[in-house]
């Protein structure tokens, strides 16, 4: 599938800010299942500093705002080629060994919020089964609701809450298939929704390991794996390493945000 994508990051600050920086992860990477065409980030208020490759093999940009600057606007655009493999994403690569996605973090913390979700999980016979259903399984006790008290809840947040996004998904299942020994990590992307041309925000999932697989995608929110309407961006152990953007700033005053992205087929 030929998806073209526009992506546009708009922030305003109510006073004069004197000096920030920030990561952008927001340039997908051709890989087995897709091969990126073109794509283009541009920074209007500020300037790019450097690009280089983290250790989970991101692409990253880093921005500096002009001095004084009250209004910067990010933008993405691209087409990228997308093959449908049932979320199969293949061999581990990279330069973090496949056992660090085991560890713990903060956002993925087990709790007594895990253990009593996963006291009534039954487990299949097979790893794919298991991990299939763990997906069902969450989506059943944390439906999906976009009336979310914060953005960045821990994985025993969104199971006190009782509802989540796909960020909270994301993390609830990476902290469980954790727990049932399976690698898993966070990724960010983006995500052509059935009939909605433009939508509000990104779109993230998380992927587990299967041995004779490989990592292999899980969409709880929407309830299936990846097909050919995902575009991977980023990943990492949780939302922290994968983030679109994220940064610092000096300065004081209120900061809002506005995104537009639309995702769409190209024929």
């Amino acid at each position: 599938m030929h998806l073209k994508i526009s992506h546009t990051t708009s922030y305003h600050y109510d006073n004069p800010v004197p000096y920030a920086l920030q990561q952008l992860r927001l340039r997908p990477k051709s890989r087995a299942e897709q091969n990126v065409i073109s794509w283009d980030v541009t920074v209007d208020g500020g300037r790019l500093e450097a690009s280089f490759e983290d250790e989970h093999a991101n692409r990253v940009d880093l921005i500096s705002f002009e001095p004084g600057a009250q209004d910067i606007v990010i933008t993405c655009e691209g087409e990228v080629e997308v093959t449908d493999n049932n979320g199969v994403v293949g061999k581990h690569t990279g330069f973090t060994p496949l056992w660090l996605f085991d560890r713990t973090t903060k956002l993925t913390k087990p709790g007594p919020g895990l253990r009593a979700l996963m006291s009534d999980f039954t487990r299949p016979e097979s790893d794919l089964a298991t991990l299939h259903g763990l997906s069902d399984h969450i989506l059943s006790k944390v439906p999906y609701s976009k009336e979310q008290t914060s953005a960045m809840l821990t994985a025993e947040q969104a199971l006190a809450e009782g509802h989540g996004v796909c960020q909270d998904h994301a993390h609830i299942f990476i902290a469980a298939a954790r727990q049932l020994g399976h690698p898993a990590r966070y990724v960010s992307g983006y995500l052509m929704m059935d009939e909605q041309v433009e939508q509000s925000a990104s779109h993230a999932w998380a992927e587990a390991y299967v041995d004779g697989l490989g990592w292999v995608g899980f969409d709880v929110s929407n309830g299936q794996s990846p097909d050919a309407r995902y575009v991977r961006v980023a990943t990492g152990l949780d939302y922290s390493q994968a983030a679109p953007t994220s940064g610092m700033r000096f300065g004081e005053g209120p900061e809002s945000m506005r995104v537009t992205l639309v995702v769409e087929q190209q024929q």
